[in-house]
């Protein structure tokens, strides 16, 4: 590496500068706020930990994505932390252990060794929340809501929701009596909608028509929330499991047009994202002209038994560093005080006081002609009448 190029950083790796380091952390406070409202509690996480806590349950699907070391200390291999999810579920199943109900969130930076798509982070800056010891349908239209609220506060418009859920899928591939290597392949060809291949797996097989049809059939049942009617006349009679899971998508249909009747809807029975630790609903935002979700989440029960404590659990996540660029969280005004260089008491208790009270002062420095405006700065700390006063920047 030349001098000239020793200030670049590594592909997929950000930093944020001003004035947009202050936008970010003003979204932060907002949305911590907002978490708060709705009785969500801080927790925050360890950026490193020993890989057998790290990738374990959920975290199993982040191996690739995470950066490993040795810990000097131990000898034992640790982590950087790709995703916080399976941190905070540790930490409710095995330090609150809690009986009733609990609500996180968390917010800060993850590391991860590729980015999810084009040109994206590998160094997001992750926002979400979980919720922790519930079954029902309710919580997870708690965390959806909430999920949207967040996109709101950070001014995201023109949010596309899709809903859709593992067990249907999950639940055709048992009574198909498919094994760990066919599933896999028939997850790949759904995932890339691949009819034709799809068609040539399941003759292959040699599997009885109706559960060929169903399998078939999955690829297309995607669209509006009429699809659900669809899905119900074709996979309901395959069991009760998929009943229930039909049913509890038409729920949060029906609940989220109720709260947002302008809100679009995509219903999509064969989208598996995270499939191998989700177990129920799936959901995520999408905004025009992005190819990848700008929030994503679901429901990912019992992740805490390998800690100790089998949970039921549903969150969504989010990159805060996405949401400045695509929203509009405003910049915060200039509100600043320049204010002389050091000086007497009197002067000095005057600019304590300022700060105190809440104000930004910024004092000059003896030798630096710099404009007050360029740095924020809307007023000046000036002596009149026998006092310190504080008044507007005079005009240019």
């Amino acid at each position: 590496m030349t001098p000239e190029d020793r200030w670049l950083l590594p592909e997929g790796i950000e930093e944020i500068l001003p004035p947009a380091a202050a936008r970010l952390e003003r979204l932060r406070r907002d949305l911590l706020d907002l978490y708060q409202s709705w009785g969500y509690e801080l927790v925050i996480p360890p950026l490193i930990e020993f890989l057998d806590s790290l990738l374990t349950g959920t975290g199993n699907d982040l191996e690739l994505q995470t950066f490993k070391l040795t810990d000097q200390l131990s000898g034992r291999m640790m982590g950087v932390r790709a995703d916080m999810t399976p941190q905070a579920a540790r930490i409710d199943a095995h330090l609150l252990k809690r009986d009733g109900p609990a609500r996180l969130c968390y917010m800060g930076p993850v590391l991860r060794t590729r980015a999810d798509g084009f040109g994206g982070s590998r160094s997001p800056y992750q926002a979400g929340v979980e919720l922790y010891g519930h079954h029902g349908h309710e919580s997870d239209l708690e965390v959806l809501a909430l999920m949207l609220e967040t996109l709101a506060v950070a001014g995201i418009a023109d949010v596309h929701l899709d809903l859709g859920h593992v067990a249907v899928f999950r639940e055709l591939v048992r009574l198909a009596g498919l094994d760990a290597s066919r599933e896999v392949l028939l997850f790949d060809a759904l995932q890339r909608k691949a009819l034709p291949e799809i068609r040539r797996h399941l003759v292959a097989w040699g599997l009885a028509e109706p559960a060929a049809a169903a399998l078939l059939a999955l690829a297309d049942l995607d669209g509006g929330p009429e699809v659900l009617d669809i899905a119900e006349s074709i996979l309901a009679p395959a069991g009760t499991a998929i009943g229930g899971a039909l049913t509890t998508l038409r729920r949060l249909v029906e609940a989220l047009q109720q709260r947002w009747p302008a809100l679009p809807i995509h219903i999509d029975l064969a989208e598996l994202r995270g499939y191998h630790y989700h177990t129920g609903a799936l959901f995520a935002a999408y905004v025009p002209g992005q190819g990848q979700a700008v929030a994503q989440g679901g429901r990912y029960d019992e992740i805490g038994q390998v800690f100790g404590r089998s949970r039921p659990a549903t969150g969504f996540s989010t990159d805060l560093a996405r949401l400045l660029l695509l929203g509009t969280v405003a910049q915060p005004a200039a509100t600043g005080i320049y204010a002389p260089p050091l000086g007497d008491s009197v002067l000095e208790e005057r600019v304590a006081g300022l700060r105190r009270q809440g104000e930004q002062v910024i004092r000059a420095l003896p030798g630096a002609r710099v404009a007050p405006v360029s740095l924020g700065c809307d007023r000046v700390l000036e002596w009149r009448q026998g006092a310190w006063c504080v008044v507007p920047v005079a005009p240019a």
